[in-house]
């Protein structure tokens, strides 16, 4: 078995033989059918490429060039590489070195990762399927993937490094005879007393005693949970996927920092505070709450509550009754929406709930606000597992009941909603249930004919899209734009990477600089170029970054079409 695919510009025809490296037999394979390659291309007057790791074939380059010729590559190599440092053993080496070339038969990673429990390699396929392709290495600023390795230019902070480090800590730990799936169980189970004074008495040793898992933790640590990887990588190494379940079991071991239960509870305090606004509004103002917060939690720059709360803006709206909802005719079901609520926009931006709330009735239909349930993200990034789980499973159960109504539910954070999809799938399996919860982009679109058309607005509007969005959906800006030009406005997508705060990553005082940094590769430079009170952004973390560095508030992309229609 084997996959084609290649370049009819450049004459080039991939064949990719379907060979597990972990196999001996196989591997062993993989030399032979490489010598006849050689042969066979060669007898036609062309050569083995490899594109990707085409230092591999260097052993077969004297016999392609010839005596003469290949002199002459070593020689070029004598004037750059002298002694051999760059990539050696690759291509050529220098004149005057006796070093070997790399040969296809040398140790290759499926020898590492064959140490690895086949039951373990299965359950981390995300980690172990990287290939090595190394396209997370762009330096394109409008490119997503991956914001870590854009600004440090450490590998170590992308996703192949990330999954490179994954797999050497499975092996590590299966090398041990520890089996990383029974101890993911338990640490998933409710934690004893011996296991709390294990986690304290590891973390006080942990300067004094070397663990290869620290190592792995700087490199997950770095990474912003963008989830741009998932679907820009070719593999789909879906980085914080594996990042949580490591976080999970590194934190069974060692003990968390205070940040990670104030992002994990976050959505259990946030309606309790919303009961007194102006108080927390008022302490969290305070320089000294501030400088305390950050020096003792690490958690800097906390966005301030919606005043009036979501709750007093809705006071007139129709009040969700599952049973009189389900009593209605199918006619009026067709008319209603169920926005879903996230804490993030209900809590700390309520004017974009409101304005979809009054752009629901402009479109005439009738708006129902879901109660409040908790989505969980910011517990799955963190690696609460366990928490994450049942949370998961409480809303889901609850938006599977309410997806019985056959009403359509939105949700106005595309992230957020996302996560319905993607990490719910993830944590329940088969139990999450059939519900699907719409993005905004995603309700209007097919509804199109159904709306009248406007006047339309002369000046164009910007887009700038959430990464997640437009990575995960990548259709995302170009239905944007349909839906503008359906009521005559014009949309201008500006192409944006990440914005650097990524839900809390920017809020917590050791990604700070980090959060600068990739906000100024591409947000900073475009928002520069374009007015300000044009410019529509899709993600509440995205317009809670430009108001925290920018110093103005931006739109969602329906607060202009409230406007528009």
């Amino acid at each position: 078995n084997y996959g084609m695919f290649g370049h009819v510009d450049a004459g080039v025809l991939h064949v990719r033989p379907a060979l597990d490296m972990c196999d001996p037999l196989q591997e062993k394979l993989m030399h032979e059918i490489s010598d006849e390659v050689v042969k066979l291309v060669a007898k036609y007057g062309g050569l083995m490429w490899g594109e990707h790791g085409k230092g591999f074939r260097s052993e077969y380059g004297p016999e392609f060039f010839g005596d003469e010729l290949f002199a002459e590559l070593r020689r070029v190599k004598s004037a750059f590489d002298p002694h051999n440092k760059m990539n050696p053993g690759k291509i050529c080496t220098p004149l005057e070195s006796h070093e070997e070339l790399v040969k296809v038969s040398d140790t290759k990673r499926g020898f590492y990762d064959r140490q690895i429990d086949v039951k373990v390699r299965d359950s981390f396929k995300q980690a172990m399927e990287c290939n090595g392709n190394g396209l997370c290495f762009n330096y394109d600023t409008a490119s997503p993937m991956c914001p870590s390795m854009k600004v440090t230019a450490d590998r170590r902070h992308s996703p192949k490094g990330r999954a490179g480090l994954v797999r050497e800590w499975l092996r590590q730990l299966t090398e041990q005879g520890i089996d990383i799936l029974d101890l993911e169980k338990q640490s998933l189970e409710s934690a004893s007393v011996k296991t709390l004074l294990d986690r304290v008495r590891n973390s006080f040793n942990k300067r004094h005693q070397y663990d290869f898992s620290h190592e792995v933790y700087e490199a997950m640590n770095g990474c912003l949970a963008c989830k741009a990887c998932a679907s820009q990588c070719p593999i789909k190494v879906d980085v914080p996927s594996f990042r949580s379940r490591f976080l999970n079991i590194y934190y069974s071991r060692y003990q968390r920092p205070a940040k990670d239960y104030l992002v994990a509870n976050i959505e259990t305090m946030l309606p309790l505070m919303a009961k007194a606004p102006k108080l927390v509004n008022g302490v969290l103002k305070q320089k000294w709450v501030q400088s305390l917060t950050a020096s003792t939690v690490g958690y800097v720059d906390a966005p301030l509550l919606s005043i009036p709360t979501l709750a007093k803006r809705v006071t007139q709206l129709k009040t969700f009754d599952m049973q009189a909802l389900a009593a209605m005719s199918s006619e009026d079901k067709a008319n209603h929406v169920l926005i879903v609520q996230d804490p993030f926009t209900s809590y700390y931006d309520a004017d974009v709930v409101d304005d979809f709330v009054k752009l629901v009735i402009k479109l005439g239909k009738t708006p129902v606000l879901l109660p409040f349930k908790p989505n969980g993200k910011a517990q799955h990034i963190k690696g609460f597992l366990a928490q994450f789980a049942r949370n998961a499973k409480s809303t889901a159960m609850f938006l599977e009941q309410v997806a019985d109504l056959n009403i359509p539910m939105v949700g106005v954070d595309p992230a957020l909603v996302l996560c319905y999809r993607d990490e719910y799938n993830e944590i329940l399996g088969d139990k999450r249930g059939e519900f699907d919860v719409l993005t905004v982009h995603e309700w209007m679109l097919p509804r199109l004919s159904e709306f009248t058309v406007s006047s339309g607005d002369s000046q164009p509007w910007y887009l700038l899209a959430h990464c997640t969005e437009k990575t995960k959906l990548p259709n995302a800006e170009k239905e944007w734009g349909a839906i503008f030009t359906h009521f005559s406005a014009k949309l201008d997508t500006i192409p944006v990477g990440c914005c650097g705060m990524a839900g809390t990553f920017g809020h917590e005082v050791d990604k700070l600089e980090m959060s600068k940094d990739i906000f100024a590769l591409s947000w900073k430079p475009r928002l520069e170029e374009l007015p300000a009170e044009r410019c529509l952004v899709t993600g509440y973390s995205c317009r809670s970054q430009v108001k925290r560095f920018e110093h103005v508030k931006t739109k969602h992309p329906l607060q202009a079409l409230l406007e528009i229609v």
